[in-house]
């Protein structure tokens, strides 16, 4: 009798800390959010006996790309990566305020904060710096966008501490919001005459 209670007084105290694990997380969002972008730079500390040529700098980048982590915290369901030539995209984050973190060689952790981006919406953020100290900047902050397919609500919307207006786009425009979006070239072409 006495191994029974102590079994079942075991098993009641697992359960019970295995339900608080649970708890920490946050609930998957019924109107999710998909963030698409890419990364254009990782900042380096600069080193003046290395020689920089195009070349060795697309391969910098591409070996940092590859080595890069993203996450949101408390949402341990949303997926989505980092391609080698930079592009990222998150499916199933959550609406709201969001703070989006990566961690690179060079860079332990650097923080992307979303603010009051409406339900359903497509988050566009092109062109991606990440600072030594561990800021996010862009090269073009007029490029962010967050796209929505039903009127948005007036919002003080923000992509990194960047104000950017919701805009709503036809519904068939929306269909793209889970493809990467393609970087472009740091590669000079050579034209033919």
């Amino acid at each position: 009798m006495r191994r029974t209670l102590l079994v079942l007084v075991i098993a009641l105290a697992a359960c019970s800390k295995e339900s608080t694990q649970r708890s920490t997380f946050s609930a998957l969002s019924k109107e999710p959010i998909s963030v698409r972008g890419w990364i254009a730079d990782v900042e380096t500390k600069s080193s003046g006996d290395v020689y920089r040529t195009t070349e060795t700098e697309a391969a910098r980048r591409a070996a940092v790309f590859q080595a890069t982590n993203m996450w949101i915290d408390n949402a341990p369901y949303v997926s989505g990566g980092v391609a080698e030539n930079g592009a990222f995209v998150l499916l199933d984050v959550p609406p709201g305020n969001v703070t989006i973190s990566f961690s690179t060689p060079q860079i332990p952790l650097a923080k992307l904060t979303l603010t009051n981006v409406p339900g359903n919406a497509d988050v566009l953020v092109p062109g991606m710096i990440l600072k030594l100290d561990g800021t996010v900047t862009f090269e073009d902050p007029k490029a962010l966008k967050v796209r929505v397919s039903t009127k948005p609500p007036p919002m003080n919307t923000a992509v990194g501490g960047v104000a950017v207006t919701p805009t709503q786009v036809a519904v068939n425009d929306m269909a793209d919001r889970h493809d990467y979006l393609v970087p472009p070239s740091s590669v000079p072409v050579a034209t033919v005459k």
